[in-house]
């Protein structure tokens, strides 16, 4: 199966691409590894030099799958859910004053996530199991202003990437058997606006 790319905006649209064998090779002729210090510096570069979130999404989908596929180290590092919360995260970038942040996230079968947004640019490409993303967007009404509403669902599965915009709203789920192992890469996070929403009582928190 060819790995997929989805892309969703911030209304809770989602796009769907396939990158096909070949096209995933030929990004890394040539090169047998991939060192986590040249992605940094190559995203940095888009970074300056694309302004419009969308837009950097798409240029930094080929260097995460560049680094997935070429950095082995990746799949070495130890990380299991935490047995007490059903989940765990290891940071491999974090500086002060730079706007990135990078993780690995581990997700025990069954557990399903708050739904949220991120109040930033994101993407989460799939290392190991199997995730269902719920897509949600707002609908508003007039006594409910932060009412959301399921738009779309999708499934990654190992090797498929999903993008995010700021405020796209989601939630995960780890279905199947095996924990999930995920690569996330967030840019600069507004907290005024990250929150969590409550499909039950119509209401948003900020977390």
């Amino acid at each position: 199966m060819a790995e997929q790319d989805w892309f969703v905006d911030n209304n809770g649209l989602i796009r769907q691409s396939a990158m096909s064998e070949g096209d995933s090779n030929s990004m890394v002729s040539g090169a047998p590894s991939y060192r986590l210090y040249r992605f940094l510096t190559e995203l940095e570069d888009i970074l300056i030099r694309i302004s419009d979130d969308a837009l950097r999404l798409q240029a930094i989908v080929p260097l995460v799958r560049k680094l997935i596929d070429h950095a082995d180290w990746i799949q070495m590092l130890p990380l299991q859910p935490d047995p007490d919360t059903g989940w765990a995260v290891s940071m491999l970038y974090d500086e002060p004053f730079f706007p990135l942040t990078i993780q690995l996230v581990a997700w025990a079968p069954g557990i399903t996530s708050p739904i949220h947004n991120h109040a930033t640019w994101g993407l989460v490409a799939l290392l190991s199991g199997q995730e269902k993303n719920t897509i949600w967007q707002r609908s508003p009404t007039a006594e409910h202003p932060d009412r959301i509403e399921v738009r779309d669902h999708c499934v990654l599965n190992p090797g498929d990437i999903l993008c995010l915009m700021s405020d796209a709203i989601h939630n995960i789920e780890a279905i199947g058997d095996q924990p999930t192992i995920s690569f996330n890469l967030y840019g600069e996070t507004d907290y005024d606006r990250r929150l969590e929403f409550d499909p039950i009582q119509n209401t948003a928190e900020i977390f």
